[in-house]
Parts: C-alpha cells; sequence; structure tokens
C-alpha cells in the first residue's frame, strides 16, 4: 500500500481551474520533488493535500484512508504535515516555544522531549538559541525553526514548500544535507523546491506540473539528464 495517493485530484478558485486531473503515488521512505515553474500549481498542490483549499473533484488517500473530507488540523494528526514557503513562525516567542507548538496534539505530547532532542541533533545551529526569539533569527535559521516545528508533529509525509527560498547557498546546501537525513531516519517527503537541480539530485521520482497539469513524470535522474525535457518542462 502506498503511503499517497492522488487520483484525478482538481482544484478551482472560483471559475478559473488552479489544478486539472492530478494523479501521483508516493511509497513509504522516499523523496519525491513536484517541480514546475511559478504558477503552476504546486503550492496549490501541498495547500490541497494539508486541507487548506478544498478540492473540486478527485481523490487523495493517505495510508489507504480517503481524507478529503478531514480538516486540516486532523491530517497533521494522521501524520501529513506541511512546512510552508513563508515559515509562519511566531516572531515573539522563543525557539523552544515555537518547537513546542509542533507538538500540541496528544499523540506526540508525551514525546516531546524526545523530539526537541531530535530536532536539536538535527539542527545544531538551533541549540543554542533556544530561548532566542523567532523573529530575531536569520533567515536560515527561521527556517530551521519551521522545518524543526514540522518533525515535532512526528509526520508520516512531510511536505516542504520550496525550503531554500531566499538563502544563501551555503544554507541552502546545510538545508537539503538535513532533509536527506529526516529521509534517513524514517520520514517520507514531498519537496516542492525552486532550486531543480538540487531537488531532482535528492530525490528518487519526480512529478512536473505545468499550468495547473501533470506534464511529466519519472526517475529523477532520467529526468535530470534529459536535456530536451530540461529545456522544454524546467527552464535549466
Amino acid at each position: 500500500m502506498s503511503l499517497l495517493e492522488i487520483n484525478q485530484l482538481s482544484v478551482k478558485y472560483g471559475d478559473v481551474a488552479a489544478l486539472t486531473d492530478i494523479s501521483l503515488t508516493i511509497e513509504h521512505g522516499a523523496i519525491i520533488s513536484l517541480v514546475g515553474s511559478n504558477g503552476s500549481g504546486k503550492s496549490t498542490l501541498i495547500n490541497a493535500l494539508s486541507g487548506l483549499v478544498p478540492t473540486h473533484a478527485g481523490n487523495v488517500n493517505f495510508k489507504g484512508s480517503p481524507i478529503a473530507h478531514i480538516p486540516a488540523h486532523k491530517r497533521v494528526v494522521m501524520g501529513l504535515v506541511q512546512v510552508p514557503e513563508n515559515r509562519r513562525l511566531f516572531p515573539h516567542m522563543t525557539v523552544l516555544e515555537n518547537l513546542e507548538m509542533g507538538a500540541m496534539h496528544p499523540r506526540v505530547k508525551t514525546k516531546r522531549k524526545e523530539n526537541i532532542d531530535k530536532v536539536l541533533h538535527l539542527f545544531p545551529a538551533l541549540a543554542e538559541r533556544t530561548m532566542q526569539t523567532a523573529g530575531t533569527l536569520s533567515g536560515g535559521e527561521q527556517r530551521m525553526v519551521a522545518i524543526g516545528r514540522g518533525l515535532m508533529s512526528d509526520p508520516e509525509l512531510l511536505m516542504l514548500d520550496e525550503p531554500s527560498i531566499g538563502l544563501a547557498p551555503i544554507i541552502v546546501k546545510d538545508i537539503f544535507n538535513t532533509i536527506v537525513r529526516i529521509n534517513e531516519l524514517g520520514t517520507t517527503i514531498l519537496l516542492v523546491e525552486q532550486d531543480i537541480h538540487v531537488s531532482l539530485k535528492i530525490s528518487s521520482y519526480s512529478y512536473v506540473l505545468e499550468n495547473g497539469a501533470m506534464v511529466l513524470s519519472g526517475p529523477s535522474a532520467e529526468i535530470l539528464a534529459s536535456e530536451q525535457v530540461k529545456k522544454a518542462y524546467l527552464g535549466m
């Protein structure tokens, strides 16, 4: 049984189609890339999976069960967690308090200390800043807190929306190394990323969106090796 299955999913904003007949599968333990140009529908798809925007048609199954009727906060409890592009931290709360906000539901409350230790091990730069307010952190550190808060919910599928956006190249390298480590520790990852080259390098399989439609899918290494594909769909 696949961890996540999407069949002919469509999303509309009023009369405007944002996504049309999207189908994809995510297997347990994988890193899957979702790539495409700005406005292709990547964030809309993640928001639909999170329950933040309603679907117009199609089916979404998570761990074998349909979830279209399940509200966003209950999807988090099920293990489906999104780290949004704009981080959405609580700027006047400390790093530790922001992390604790990711462990509010009963399934993970008893593991809060264990998960905090795990996050600080993955992001050692945060270990020295647990009492610092999140709004005073650098952009890279804030991204670490956002990913760490997502991990506090013990996700089975962690959806990362543009984790490298606005960050310096050296910080981006660290973030992607940590994403690989998170996956190695057992978390399945759906990665939406503007740095297509790096995204495809660390993922096993990729889906390409264009104008709200799925135009291509396949092993990431094959997509990255195809000059025609890179020029036609990825702007590379």
